[in-house]
This record gives structure tokens, C-alpha cells and sequence, in this order.
């Protein structure tokens, strides 16, 4: 399969250039994977150093003993065959033998375990953190909250930065961090215990950066929790790494290690971008308003399921544009949204008040939807989570 891929890729190059259309050439991504690349990402916690280390010990092992095996199967194959007058043995069991085979692979299970056994219990040990930040898989995207440490009280989502339309016209450049960049990065200081609690909103994510030696799933319902400690500045690319649905492939991650320093800096902005972009939820918005802001939403969040035209994905997720629940009562349709129902997960803690007022509304003005109840305002949101 992988052969198969790569060779339709290199045929639709060729078709490309044959026809005078754009190709792009494809270089290392910084902080993410490289081109023919063979072996683990450069390690930059002393944890993913282990891991390396590990990963190399292992190989060597494996080869010492296929050349040992072998090398002796060989041997005995060449220099004892009957063309040469040998004579199979005649005993059937030998002691030492046995014993042999019996403890030189225990000595050898033994002498792989203790290193990866030190590795693992140290990649469990997630106390004493200097920062600790809640990691929310969700369908297709990141959340993120800074829960203690500087940055408490931070929070922002992360997404796929690629254009839709350089995702599907292959005749357009695609750049080096092409699918692995995103318009929120996370930003964590070198040199400082990072732990990532892991949890989902809706089905089984991972969170993994293998510059980091971190690999954690996020599962709804459960907490989960792993450490990073990155020594090294820059920015540092993963991926989700469970089949989390059909844009799996589309759910990047991004970790931007700065100085102490930088990394009060942009607390400072954040928290002051946070602050300008709070809503008051007493406000009272005209149709348009919410309409206008409804749409970002709605792109950003939703049309991902529900698609840019409100028809959904027939047996997986419903349309939008003649929806019962959009064109009824809208206490229905804030009570799905705040709380969930089916595939549909709950945004009561990914969403403002206002921006589910705004999506609400977006989508009962939108289409071919004339919903008789057609604005809601964030009061109305507010007032329903309690």
C-alpha cells in the first residue's frame, strides 16, 4: 500500500510537468518529519533521547542474534551435509542444551527490559510539573487550557492552518509543513516540566509529538496524563495517532518551545487578546451581527461534520439545511449544543455564550431554513446552562 501510494504520487508528478502544471518539491519539515527518513525524529527531551537509545540497543540485539542464529543454521548446513559423508547424530536430548537455550534468552529479555523498564516508570512520573495544560481531542481539533503555572487560565483551539483548497487541487504548491500546521500553536518555555492531561469530547484521540518522545491517549470520560521537558528552541510538529474519523489526517499538532522570557511575553498578549475578545453575554446583538459571527463559527467548528452547504454526510451525520430540530423551537436546538446528543458532542465548554447564540442563529437564517423562532441571543445560552 505504501509502494502504491508513492508511486501514484511520483505519476501524478510526472503528469503535471507533462502538462506544464505546477509540481512542488518536498523538503524536511522543521520539528516534523523528513524526507526519506528511516530512523526516529531528532530527540530533544532527555526522555525521547532514552527512547532513541533504546530503539538503537534493540536493533543491534535483534541483529547480533539473527546473525548468530543463522550464522551457525548455515554452517551446520554447509559443513555437515550428507554430500560430505556426515551422519545425522543419534541422541535425542541433551541437557545442556537445554539449558542453554533456556537462560541465554532470559539473560537477554532481562538485559532489554531493565533499560525500557527505567524509560517507561520515568515516563509515568508526571509530579512536580512546572506547567500543567489540558490537552482536548475533539473532531477535528485541539483544545487547549492552561490549568497551572504561568499561563493559568489561558485557552484556545487548535487547528489545520492548510487552505481547503491546497488540500484538494493537486495542482497547487503545497508548502513544507503542509497538513502539519496549524493557526494556534502551543507554546511552552525550554527547559520546564510540561504536563499534558489528556481527555476527548467525542471519540478516542492521542496526543503525540515524537520529538518528544509523548504518545498519550485521549479518551472521553478519562484523564490521562504525560510529560514533556523540551531542552532544545523551536517548533516541534505531530500528530493525532488514533483513526479518529474521516479527517484523522487532518488533526496536526504544534508545539513552539521559546525562552522564559518569550514565554512571558506571549502570556502577557494572550491574556490580553483573551480580554478583548470576551463577550458579555447580557448584550443584546441585531440578526446580522450574530448572523456575521455565526458563520466564522460555523466554518471553524462545524462545517467539518454538517459541510459548508448543510447537507451532512448521509449515515454518519445529519443535515442542517431542513433540519426538524434548526427550523423548531430553539430550546431544542441550545439544549443539543450545550449538551450533546448522539454522534453530536457537547460545546457548552468549547463554545461562548455568544458563539453558540451566533452558530444558532447562522444556521436557522441559512439555506433553506426559515425557522419561525430565528435569532437567539447569549442570555438565552447562559441562562440554559444553568
Amino acid at each position: 500500500m505504501k509502494y502504491a501510494k508513492r508511486l501514484q504520487s511520483l505519476t501524478l508528478g510526472a503528469m503535471l510537468l507533462a502538462a506544464g502544471l505546477p509540481s512542488w518539491a518536498v523538503v524536511d519539515s522543521q520539528g516534523g518529519p523528513g524526507v526519506r527518513q528511516l530512523n526516529l525524529q531528532t530527540p530533544v527531551t532527555q526522555i525521547a533521547q532514552q527512547i532513541y537509545s533504546i530503539h538503537t540497543l534493540m536493533l543491534i540485539i535483534c541483529l547480533v542474534i539473527f546473525v548468530a542464529v543463522f550464522g551457525v543454521m548455515f554452517y551446520s548446513i554447509l559443513k555437515h551435509r550428507k554430500s560430505l559423508g556426515h551422519k545425522p547424530a543419534t541422541f535425542h536430548e541433551s541437557t545442556a542444551v537445554e539449558i542453554a537455550w533456556t537462560v541465554v534468552p532470559f539473560l537477554i529479555v532481562i538485559g532489554m527490559a531493565l533499560p525500557a523498564t527505567k524509560t517507561v516508570v520515568a515516563m509515568k512520573d508526571t509530579s512536580n510539573a512546572d506547567i500543567t495544560i489540558k490537552a482536548t481531542g475533539m473532531q477535528w481539533k485541539w483544545g487547549y487550557d492552561y490549568l497551572k503555572g504561568e499561563g493559568e487560565g489561558i485557552n484556545f483551539l487548535q487547528t489545520l492552518a492548510t487552505p481547503a483548497a491546497q488540500v484538494t487541487d493537486p495542482t497547487l504548491v503545497k508548502n513544507e509543513n503542509y497538513l502539519i500546521e496549524v493557526d494556534n500553536e502551543l507554546v511552552v518555555p525550554v527547559n520546564k516540566k510540561v504536563r499534558i492531561v489528556t481527555t476527548a469530547n467525542d471519540v478516542i484521540h492521542a496526543w503525540a509529538v515524537p520529538s518528544f518522545g509523548v504518545k498519550q491517549d485521549a479518551i472521553p470520560g478519562f484523564v490521562r496524563d504525560t510529560w514533556f521537558k523540551a531542552e532544545k528552541i523551536g517548533t516541534y510538529r505531530g500528530q493525532c495517532s488514533e483513526l479518529c474519523g474521516k479527517d484523522h489526517a487532518f488533526m496536526p499538532i504544534v508545539v513552539k518551545v521559546v525562552s522564559a522570557d518569550d514565554y512571558t511575553k506571549w502570556v502577557d498578549g494572550k491574556k490580553k487578546e483573551m480580554a478583548a475578545l470576551a463577550d458579555d453575554p447580557a448584550k443584546v446583538w441585531t440578526i446580522d451581527e450574530l448572523k456575521t459571527r455565526g458563520e466564522k463559527v460555523y466554518t471553524a467548528n462545524c462545517a467539518a461534520c454538517h459541510q459548508a452547504t448543510g447537507k451532512g454526510v448521509p449515515g454518519a451525520f445529519p443535515a442542517l439545511d431542513g433540519s426538524a430540530v434548526v427550523n423548531g423551537p430553539k430550546d431544542g436546538q441550545i439544549n443539543i449544543l450545550l449538551n450533546g446528543k448522539n454522534a453530536m458532542p457537547s460545546w457548552k465548554a468549547v463554545l461562548s455564550d455568544t458563539e453558540i447564540a451566533a452558530v444558532i442563529t447562522f444556521t436557522r437564517n441559512n439555506w433553506s431554513n426559515k425557522a419561525a423562532e430565528n435569532i437567539v441571543q447569549p442570555a438565552e445560552v447562559l441562562a440554559a446552562r444553568k
